[in-house]
């Protein structure tokens, strides 16, 4: 029995619904709204509607973008013939923050997990595929290091292996100021397998 009018209630589904959010957390949010002023409210669904409106895919990279192409691949300072490959729209702002990269991305939206139904046809591979050009210098797989993110990575290097592209793999390991002594087996057996010389 809920204590909610059947309105507040309808708020508190809606939140639920997002990732992450429970029930205490989307009565939070329900109720802030509620008690925000109209203003800020018609600001927080404008922002919604706007970003549904003109958000759209590049379609270069797969990135999300008011643009097509996206900032990154229109931008001429970019590495073209670098290609870096990630699962999500999310990673790509993980990587950029680091200011190390300089070539481009493509997103795969996904990785592969016949658990999940998710195949590589579900993916952007063959997008990539069609990408690789003559000129490809590296294309760097950035998957997750996850079951799935290894599969579509080994999946992956698979296909650019006949067109004879450098394919490299992020290292994957212990992070700084991590103990070895509390580090589990798979990541410290990669760490040793992504050694390198000092």
């Amino acid at each position: 029995m809920s204590y909610y009018s059947p309105s507040i209630e309808k708020l508190i589904e809606s939140f639920e619904k997002l990732p992450s959010i429970g029930q205490k957390t989307a009565a939070r949010l329900a109720f802030h709204i509620l008690n925000a002023s109209e203003e800020e409210t018609n600001e927080f669904i404008s922002s919604i509607q706007n970003a549904k409106k003109n958000l759209k895919y590049c379609s270069r990279c797969y990135n999300i973008s008011d643009t097509d192409p996206c900032n990154i691949c229109s931008n001429p300072k970019r590495d073209e013939n670098t290609i870096c490959v990630v699962e999500d729209v999310r990673d790509i702002i993980a990587i950029e923050r680091t200011h190390e990269y300089k070539g481009v991305y493509h997103v795969l939206h996904g990785s592969i997990s016949p658990m999940n139904g998710i195949g590589p046809d579900d993916i952007k591979i063959k997008e990539l595929l069609a990408r690789i050009i003559p000129e490809t210098k590296e294309v760097i797989l950035a998957t997750n290091p996850r079951v799935e993110g290894e599969a579509t990575a080994m999946y992956i290097s698979k296909l650019l292996k006949p067109f004879g592209v450098k394919i490299t793999r992020i290292a994957h390991g212990i992070p700084i100021g991590g103990d070895l002594e509390y580090t589990d087996e798979i990541t410290l057996s990669k760490a040793l397998e992504g050694r390198r010389e000092i």
